[in-house]
């Protein structure tokens, strides 16, 4: 078997840790911010954009892409993608209201903004590791057995790091 067809799940946990990093990146930043010796709230919006992004380019990818891929080959699997793609409805609002409270917040921090934003931080933490640890007990098996010769050609949205 060609190695790049057997990594897609081992990929898919790359991109995991990877945006990891990134949520980790921006919280260090929010909490620069509310310590009063962080980016200007314009700058801490722009990073959590990229990362919103990243992570809304992932699951797209996911739904579109590497889930129907995984459904036709695997249909007792639907109830897990089902489950997944209901996570990823609940992230995209968390990224919503997360970015509207980054989009409102003063140039001097505080302390009630701070509250507001850190619980969404928690909140998108708890479900993206809970979401990525479930994804990968059920899925990484199942994406590195997948033959799809255009993802060999073409690396899919959701096994995209922000470099590539």
């Amino acid at each position: 078997m060609n190695s790049r067809l057997t990594a897609f799940g081992n990929q898919l946990m790359e991109v995991h840790v990877w945006l990891r990093d990134q949520l980790e990146d921006l919280r260090d930043d929010v909490d620069a911010y509310f310590a009063g010796d962080g980016l200007l709230p314009r700058d801490l919006r722009a990073h959590c954009l990229s990362f919103c992004s990243a992570l809304t380019r992932h699951h797209t990818g996911e739904d579109r892409v590497a889930f129907p891929e995984i459904a036709e080959e695997f249909p007792e699997l639907r109830p897990v993608i089902s489950q997944l793609k209901s996570d990823h409805n609940r992230i995209d609002w968390i990224l919503g209201a997360l970015d509207k409270l980054l989009t409102g917040l003063p140039d001097e921090p505080d302390q009630a903004a701070k509250a507001q934003v850190i619980a969404e931080l928690d909140g998108l933490s708890a479900i993206m590791e809970t979401h990525f640890t479930y994804e990968e007990k059920k899925l990484i098996t199942v994406l590195n057995g997948l033959d799809v010769p255009e993802w060999r050609t073409d690396r899919p949205d959701f096994l995209l790091l922000d470099e590539d």
